[in-house]
């Protein structure tokens, strides 16, 4: 893999890796001294230029950092997660101090994401059990949706800037829309089991040949929605497994399975520039690039009832690995891809204390 870059975080463990949606020749890393459990965080910014990977600005906090995002209506701005469950906004135009403090999860923040429509506002997730929906000018959160539990990720629709999903601890993939009344369920509209078999409990058929009867519960520690089916959503967790959801069909199972992972999956992400292919990293220190057989399978949902002539739900497709990157040392913890270029650079990052940019083609290739 001969295009590789690689960049090095010496005493600081990265926990995310974000490209910039503005230019392609920038990106940055939230990382945390001691592996996150004690000590300080640094973010940096790196840029790409014909020496390699150079760092443009790095801030300091004085807390572990768990997450980054990019805002979306300045290109100088990014808000990151802390472990003292406050979220940051830097500019890097401004020197070490934030410019914004957010600061009312009463847990570890560990993930942050901005609204990619109305661009106007971010989203958080935290060890408290909540999401809150921020705005960058206001010190005090807009929402609160009560979770209940550990929640490690959070995401807006890539289509709908009123749709915000949350995945958690207790191994469920929840759905809200800000639209509806606040007094209906905190605007929780679907909840999907992760590890059950879905279609009332049937046994589902994999395109394999095998049945899926569901898996014990365990924790949900990362998702992303596709880019290109606006409805669907990955998920990743504690037990190796990626699972892909249609959420007009909440009931019915997941569509695809794909399996491989000898640990945990710690991030997971679609690629801008196909609509079959993601991405996911992982305990087991390495980055894995999928195709989850969508491409194969574009009849519309049906979402299968008791009551429904249509019969039982299309097989679950098992999808297939396309390639393996094992350069990392350590626990895989972020991964992200350029929106930009060719449309294969994947930047990945790692407990090792490497930023690795490479081409997933080479993958492909390999």
């Amino acid at each position: 893999m001969a295009s590789m870059l690689e960049f090095r975080t010496p005493g600081f463990n990265p926990y995310a890796v974000k490209y910039s949606p503005y230019y392609d020749s920038r990106l940055a890393v939230a990382a945390s001294a001691n592996y996150g459990i004690v000590g300080n965080g640094r973010l940096y910014c790196l840029g790409l230029s014909a020496a390699g990977i150079q760092v443009e600005k790095a801030f300091d906090t004085n807390d572990a950092l768990y997450d980054l995002a990019w805002s979306e209506i300045n290109e100088n701005q990014l808000a990151v997660a802390c472990g003292d469950g406050s979220l940051k906004l830097f500019d890097l135009a401004v020197e070490q101090f934030p410019v914004m403090n957010f600061h009312e999860h009463k847990r570890e923040a560990f993930s942050v994401c901005w609204n990619p429509i109305t661009k106007d506002t971010f989203i958080s997730s935290s060890w408290d059990g909540t999401v809150k929906l921020w705005s960058p000018t206001r010190n005090a959160s807009i929402t609160t949706l009560p979770v209940g539990c550990c929640t490690y990720s959070t995401s807006f629709s890539p289509s709908n800037p009123s749709i915000v999903s949350a995945v958690s601890s207790d191994s469920r993939l929840r759905i809200y829309d800000l639209r509806t009344p606040s007094s209906a369920k905190y605007h929780l509209t679907t909840v999907i089991g992760v590890h059950e078999p879905g279609a009332s409990g049937n046994l589902s058929r994999l395109t394999n040949g095998q049945t899926y009867a569901g898996a014990v519960p365990s924790e949900i520690l990362t998702h992303d929605w596709n880019k290109y089916s606006d409805t669907v959503i990955a998920t990743g967790g504690v037990d190796r497994t990626i699972r892909t959801f249609d959420i007009r069909n909440a009931g019915g199972g997941p569509l695809a399975v794909l399996q491989g992972h000898e640990y945990a999956i710690r991030r997971l992400a679609w690629s801008p520039h196909a609509r079959d292919v993601l991405v996911s990293a992982s305990y087991d220190m390495t980055v894995r690039l999928w195709t989850d057989g969508s491409t194969m399978q574009l009849a519309p949902v049906i979402p299968f009832a008791a009551g429904n002539t249509a019969g039982p739900p299309p097989p679950i497709s098992t999808g297939g690995q396309l390639g393996l990157m094992n350069r990392h040392t350590e626990f895989v913890t972020g991964v992200d891809w350029c929106l930009f270029g060719s449309g294969g650079w994947v930047a990945s990052v790692g407990w090792d204390e490497r930023v690795l940019l490479w081409d997933a083609h080479t993958l492909l290739r390999g």
